[in-house]
């Protein structure tokens, strides 16, 4: 899976792609882009079958569509996130665009790590498990070289750390998709 992440690189990013990234970096887009992105990227999704989003074909990262059971509430969330394909296995970070707050699927995956996500049109069910330590910080690293933004994040929201889940598949989906 290391390659996927070469493939999604920021450096191997178009110019619109690359400045795209740097915009959703910056504080102003990322305050803008956390307030309307998720309400472009739902009709591109469905448009296109669960292949794309808004973001996904916009500035080239890899967003997946990640359906968690809310803490609340207990029905089902789903919102776009950066699903990032690394060695570990797919991760996704609780970034927030940099805000003081976790975003809302942190909370409902630290209350039930089970959920789904969508990549590439292919839903599967996941654990979520939170990781620390050297795991954490490869996959951070990792993730910086394909969103160099993260970095930006991590300064404005120093009130938190920045959580970091690998989705683990569950025994189910491993066996479904046996021959």
């Amino acid at each position: 899976m290391a390659n996927a992440v070469d493939q999604f690189a920021f450096d191997r990013a178009n110019g619109i792609q690359r400045a795209l990234r740097l915009v959703a970096a910056g504080g102003p887009g990322a305050w803008l882009f956390s307030r309307v992105l998720h309400r472009i990227d739902r009709p591109v999704y469905r448009l296109t079958g669960g292949r794309h989003t808004f973001a996904s074909l916009l500035s080239g990262i890899p967003v997946v569509m990640l359906t968690t059971t809310g803490a609340r509430t207990g029905r089902p969330r789903t919102v776009p996130v950066l699903g990032l394909p690394t060695a570990e296995g797919l991760a996704v970070i609780a970034s927030n665009f940099g805000q003081r707050r976790h975003p809302a699927w942190y909370h409902n995956l630290r209350a039930d790590p089970e959920g789904s996500v969508v990549v590439d049109g292919r839903s599967s069910r996941f654990r979520a498990v939170e990781v620390e330590g050297d795991r954490r910080r490869r996959i951070w690293d990792e993730g910086l070289r394909v969103y160099p933004g993260w970095s930006q994040y991590e300064r404005r929201a120093a009130n938190r750390r920045i959580a970091v889940f690998v989705l683990e598949p569950v025994a189910a989906d491993v066996a479904s998709s046996a021959p």
